[in-house]
């Protein structure tokens, strides 16, 4: 698999696969691993449930999340989520979350949505031709994005927007964004530009123009300049790599501020526990802290998806592509996303 493309075997070409009314491709494991064990398989069409809608998804995003569960990381993961996890292989084949797409049929009780409604949200399964979506993750499309930027946003931008609300910073507050070229840390410090807040981003050195287009108000270039050790304080800090210790970061919050962590750690790095390291001690003595600790959780949901829809339609959020890659090269766009520090988000165009 020296190209990153994947197999698809003694199977028809990905074009049959897409016309066959009865199924179509999907990006699929069977056990844990590297980008290596992801396979495009043929699987009948999923059939929505109760509450749940089908999509035919035209692109979807590739996470941190994705690899996470493709290979099983950190350990410590599988025993303490066992909806994701089993022991030798995700519990769900089909890898991707994040996609956009026109509804292809809805289940029983679904009222808000209809077949040909064009849509961005959380599926289940979505590095895949189609994939079932329950109706309360899922909004209308922004007016004017395609459907690989709509793919860009929901968990991206859904966690953005959730580290800056638990900052409850006002107009004029200081941040600081550990990770601000990555997929979340681009919408997150749109969103806090949007906000009124003064930005300090922290980032390699070829990606201190990018910031910097986005707005930001001073850059610290961490492989020359380590921002726990510059003296300087902020009414927030958002972490968002994971790669820190708490005993650094606090020195970088003001008293009486906030510190969010959302680090997804690094690949390779801390395989047994990984960033759960940090989070859970970090809870843990939360209320020793002069300042505030939040670690939250994002779930796309319709009522904050459509927030997202609003601010991109207003000009505030704009997702970044760093690169798209085709379904049938989903190896080489999560290989991408473990090693190569994408700027915004990676994409797979699928319809």
């Amino acid at each position: 698999m020296g190209t990153g493309r994947i197999e698809d075997g003694a199977a028809p070409s990905p074009l049959s696969a897409r016309s066959d009314p009865t199924g179509g491709r999907a990006v699929t494991q069977t056990r844990y691993g590297g980008p290596e064990v992801l396979r495009l398989t043929r699987r009948p069409r999923p059939h929505p449930g109760e509450g749940q809608v089908l999509v035919n998804v035209q692109a979807a995003s590739v996470n941190a999340r994705d690899w996470h569960v493709m290979r099983g990381e950190p350990r410590v993961a599988r025993l303490m989520d066992r909806t994701l996890f089993a022991a030798r292989r995700p519990r769900i084949a089909t890898r991707g979350t994040d996609l956009a797409g026109v509804v292809e049929s809805v289940g029983d009780g679904v009222t808000t949505w209809k077949p040909g409604d064009t849509v961005f949200g959380e599926g289940i399964g979505a590095f895949a031709d189609y994939a079932v979506a329950s109706a309360d993750q899922l909004a209308v499309m922004p007016a004017g994005t395609s459907f690989q930027e709509a793919a860009a946003l929901p968990l991206a931008a859904t966690t953005a927007l959730l580290c800056l609300d638990e900052t409850s910073l006002e107009p004029g507050g200081s941040i600081l964004i550990n990770g601000a070229s990555g997929g979340v840390g681009t919408f997150a410090v749109q969103a806090a530009k949007a906000r009124g807040l003064h930005v300090t981003a922290v980032v390699s050195t070829r990606n201190i123009g990018l910031v910097r287009s986005l707005g930001t108000d001073a850059v610290i270039d961490y492989t020359a300049t380590d921002f726990t050790r510059t003296g300087r304080t902020y009414d927030a800090v958002v972490d968002l790599v994971g790669n820190r210790r708490l005993r650094d970061l606090r020195r970088s919050v003001r008293s009486g501020g906030t510190l969010v962590l959302s680090g997804g750690g690094i690949p390779g790095n801390g395989r047994l526990v990984g960033p759960l390291r940090l989070l859970i001690g970090a809870t843990a003595v939360a209320r020793f802290q002069p300042f505030e600790v939040k670690v939250p959780q994002a779930v796309p949901n319709s009522p904050t998806l459509a927030r997202v829809a609003d601010l991109v339609g207003s000009g505030s959020l704009r997702p970044l592509i760093d690169r798209t890659f085709p379904l049938m090269d989903a190896a080489a766009a999560v290989r991408y996303v473990e090693t190569e520090h994408p700027r915004g988000k990676v994409v797979l165009t699928i319809g």
